[in-house]
Order: C-alpha cells, then structure tokens, then sequence
C-alpha cells in the first residue's frame, strides 16, 4: 500500500494555525466545552464523573442511539462510531475493497474518498460534475462507467467544495443504479443539515438502499471537530461487522469524554445547526456583495448548502494568488488544485462568525494588490 501526500492536509498544516485570517475553513463555529455541557443539566456532572477507561469498540450504545435519530430506518445497531470521517473512509475502503476492483468517485472530491483505494490497488473512475453554475451529476453517465469490476460508488452531497447539492431525483437514480448491480453506494453526508433551505435536504442514502453507506460526523454541521466523532450508518450488516473488524486495526475505540460530549451535542443538535444556519446566512449576505463588487476579478457561484464555496479566479494562477495573499495580507484561502482542480478555482468558508473581518483584509488587499494575468 502506498499512500500519496494528503495534498489538501499538508497545505493546511504548513498554513492553518499561523495565518490570521481563515478564509477557508469547512467547518462551522465551534464552541468550548463549558458552552456544551451548559445546554443540558447534568452534562458537567457527567463529564467530571466519566471514568478514563475504554469504551465500547462500536460506539457507546446511548451515542449511537442518538446517532440513529439523524435517520429514518436505521438501528443504533446498524451505526460503528469512527474516530471522525476520515478514519471512517479509511476503514470503509479496507473492509469492502481489493486489488483490482474498480471505484467510480464524484469529482471533484475530498482526496481520501478515492486515494485510499487507489492505494489498496483499485482503479479509480471519475464521474465528474457538470462545470457550469449548477456543478450537476448525470446519472446516465454513471451506468457508463459502472464495469463488472465496479464494488462501490462514492458521493458526496451536500458537496465539498463548491457547496452544491444533488436532487432528491439524482440520488434515487444512483442508488438504484448502485442496487440493482450489487455495487455499494458510499454518501459523505458531512454538512447535511447545512440546507439553506429545509425543503432541499435529501433523504440520506443509507434510508434509500439497503446496499448503501451513509457518512457523518460531528465536525461540519455542529462545528465540533476537536471531538474527532463520525461515524457510518448502514442496513448492510456483513459489511458493518467487516467494518469493526477492521477498524480492531486503527482507532479500536472513541474517546470516552469526546462520546459523551457527542451525545450532549446530538441531543441539541437542530439548535446547535440552527445557529450555524444563521451565521452561515449572516455571511452569505457579506459574500454576495463582495463578489458583485469585484466581479471582474472572480466568478462567484453560490452555494446551496454548508459554508463553503468554490469561486472561480478569472485573471492570474489561482495558486499565486493564495500564495501572495496569505503572505502579505494572512488571509488564508485554499487553492482548487488541492483537489485536482485546474479550472482556477479556489475554496472559501464562511461558517464562522469573524469571517467579515477576513473579508474586510481581503477587500483592503485587492484594492492595493488586484490579481492580474502573468506575463
């Protein structure tokens, strides 16, 4: 197995904790512990009395419980808590795939979604999203790719990075298409509940198929990723108890403190993502007019869920750009070709409530140094 560099993670780890100004976060706005704790009665007591020893190698049952509410036909028996979504990927892959199988992946993606198999010796087949401003999937080009090799599919919805989402239409189509040939369907499902509006939430895929995988966690929606919780949901029980085998080989178990503070956050979670709704709407209205009044320089393709967007640069390298920009002015935005982009893209967020005075640096740092095409 050989793992290439984790492109998008070494950028933030040469970045993230020394620029001032973090433009392009996916995550929302966090809170401290004592914030938590205080939303339910007796969760400070319950935190201090926990005793340090292991927990359930599944996930603490009361966790999972809460877990399967974010569901509509899904048992705390038919959820593995991971240690956050990315160990939840890494576990998916080794337990369901081998040398030599085929993988179709959404593009463009979350790097892990399709490098942990290409590692393992898969073939990794793109099915690309639509470039124009509705950043769509074509379920028919789908069957297109789908080979007798093929063991899983993998979406991702609402989308990271351009924040876009698929209909309720196109996820029934591929989880059918998925179904009817025995594939696996594998959704990241990370930022839903990030709709702007309620009415476009889609069902989640593992309430869709039987043969499907459905992926959460408490990072994006709630804003607590220094809790290191996700976890995967699925009726498929060979592949779960497949799953726990392997993840015997990782993380074993959670945290006990970071289960119980999972719990609290669950058990007030509409409030928590109501909130983060809020702030991601506040900050949209800050980003609309910011675009319409550099027009010239980016092309701004709006959102439909959770707090990340991926305008288009029009003028100069869109890694230049970020380079010079966080260097100069410590506004910190990622560049698209983290994720293989090479359409001048870059990824920004907004679900944090000190987003304006990044805008506001990043405004004074066009008006003196505007990107501009390079000889």
């Amino acid at each position: 197995m050989s793992l290439r560099p984790f492109t998008l993670e070494r950028f933030f780890a040469r970045h993230e904790f020394s620029a001032r100004y973090l433009l392009c976060a996916s995550d929302c706005e966090s809170m401290s512990v004592d914030e938590l704790v205080s939303l339910e009665q007796g969760g400070a007591e319950a935190l201090r009395e926990l005793q340090l020893g292991y927990t359930e190698s599944q996930g603490k049952p009361s966790l999972r419980l809460e877990v399967s509410k974010l569901y509509t036909g899904i048992a705390l028996d038919q959820i593995l808590i991971h240690g956050g979504a990315e160990e939840a990927i890494y576990v998916f892959a080794h337990a369901l795939l081998s040398p030599g199988d085929d993988i179709v992946v959404q593009q463009p993606c979350y790097q892990s979604l399709g490098e942990v198999a290409r590692s393992i010796g898969c073939r990794v087949i793109p099915w690309q999203m639509d470039y124009g401003t509705t950043w769509s999937l074509d379920p028919d080009a789908l069957i297109h790719l789908v080979t007798p090799a093929t063991r899983a599919i993998v979406m991702n919805s609402p989308h990271n990075p351009t924040g876009h989402h698929v209909t309720e239409e196109v996820l029934g189509a591929v989880a059918r298409i998925a179904a009817s040939r025995g594939i696996t369907l594998f959704c990241d499902e990370v930022y839903r509940g990030l709709e702007y509006s309620e009415a476009d939430r889609l069902p989640a895929a593992c309430d869709l198929s039987e043969t499907a995988v459905s992926l959460g966690v408490m990072s994006k929606t709630y804003g607590l990723p220094g809790l290191r919780i996700g976890w995967v949901a699925t009726r498929d029980h060979r592949l779960l108890a497949r799953m726990a085998e392997v993840k015997d080989y990782t993380s074993i178990c959670a945290a006990g403190p970071s289960e119980i503070l999972a719990e609290i956050a669950l058990r007030h979670g509409e409030q928590i993502a109501d909130r983060n709704r809020r702030i991601i709407a506040d900050n949209l209205a800050v980003l609309d007019p910011f675009f319409a009044r550099f027009a010239e320089m980016f092309v701004w393709d709006r959102p439909m869920a959770g707090p990340i967007a991926f305008p288009r640069l029009r003028v100069g390298s869109v890694e230049r750009f970020c380079d010079t920009l966080v260097r100069d002015s410590g506004v910190l935005l990622l560049p698209g070709t983290v994720y293989a982009d090479e359409t001048n893209r870059f990824r920004i967020g907004f679900g944090r409530r000190n987003m304006t005075l990044a805008v506001e640096r990043l405004t004074e740092y066009l008006r003196i140094q505007p990107p501009r095409d390079e000889p």
